[in-house]
């Protein structure tokens, strides 16, 4: 069991990651009916707007460039955390907005779009910031390793599993208790009805468009000082996001939620015994769980059920 701890704990941080990004991924498809195939490359955008926040590159010359890199990693890591997403989900309002073309329309052509987009900004980050592996810096508060129940584990990952809590919390929270976030689950339910109470459904529609790339930036930063950041580093967690809403149901938050968790578990600890197998086992997962139940684990019956 405790050389199976380390395992199982790297498997609940990936899985906590994962509902960061499965979240947004799961707004967008409930409330616009569309599947975003650009999540992930606003995922990695999020992750390089923190990387230039933090060391200013293309200022860094400049007077103010000077100032902002003679402060500690601290506060400019926390302004990254606050402003890259804002800027994710800037980029996700203009792809709302090129979309708004396709609605009412048949899915393919949302899904085309979105996916041409996924293409497009992976190849301005190639432009932007270049083909090679770029390194994230993180404060050394949050940096090195530290001894728990005679372990060795990452105070990295700490932070990230704490902050993803933090973070779907405040998601929650957002939903459940605001009345923006009930006009959001309406849509999710019926975007007409929204419409005919008097609400802007274009509005809502590029709001939450925004959210979801927020959170998906959001996921990035926290996200790629464990994988890496690469221009295609979004390829490697759309799959994992579609896979995941699909597992807990389309339009459940918490089925998201822990269909993560079990995602990320079944990852960490197939890891321990059949490390090449660690990625192939989310897949597995999912053709069991589908196949005893179609609609995911926390999905709503539909009407062909009855």
């Amino acid at each position: 069991m405790t050389q199976l701890a380390p395992h199982i704990f790297n498997g609940l941080t990936l899985g906590l990651l994962f509902a960061l990004i499965a979240l947004g991924f799961m707004l967008i498809v409930g409330v616009m009916e569309v599947i975003n195939l650009a999540h992930g490359s606003l995922f990695a955008l999020g992750a390089y707007f923190a990387l230039t926040l933090i060391g200013m590159d293309p200022i860094a010359d400049t007077g103010f460039g000077q100032w902002w890199l003679g402060l500690p990693l601290a506060p400019r890591y926390i302004a990254a955390l606050m402003f890259a997403p804002v800027l994710a989900g800037g980029i996700g309002m203009l792809l709302e907005l090129c979309l708004r073309r396709t609605y009412g329309k048949a899915p393919l052509y949302g899904l085309l779009l979105t996916f041409g987009a996924g293409i497009v900004i992976e190849e301005i980050i190639r432009l932007g910031w270049g083909t090679g592996e770029q390194y994230l810096q993180v404060p050394q508060a949050i940096n090195g390793a530290t001894f728990f129940l005679g372990s060795i584990y990452s105070k990295y990952k700490f932070f990230a599993a704490g902050f993803s809590v933090f973070a779907i919390l405040g998601v929650w929270a957002f939903l459940e208790k605001t009345p923006y976030g009930a006009i959001i689950k309406a849509g999710a339910h019926d975007s007409e009805m929204v419409r005919a109470l008097g609400y802007d459904l274009s509005k809502l529609r590029l709001l939450v468009f925004g959210f979801g790339a927020a959170l998906a930036g959001l996921a990035g930063i926290v996200m790629v000082p464990i994988w890496g950041l690469r221009p295609h580093v979004g390829i490697d967690v759309v799959i994992p996001a579609f896979l995941i809403i699909a597992l807990g149901g389309v339009g459940s938050f918490w089925g998201a939620v822990f269909a993560s968790i079990l995602v990320g578990l079944t990852v960490g600890v197939t890891g321990a015994y059949a490390s090449a197998w660690s990625m192939m086992s989310m897949y597995v997962l999912l053709i069991l769980v589908l196949g005893f139940r179609a609609r995911g684990l926390f999905g709503r019956a539909s009407a062909l059920e009855n």
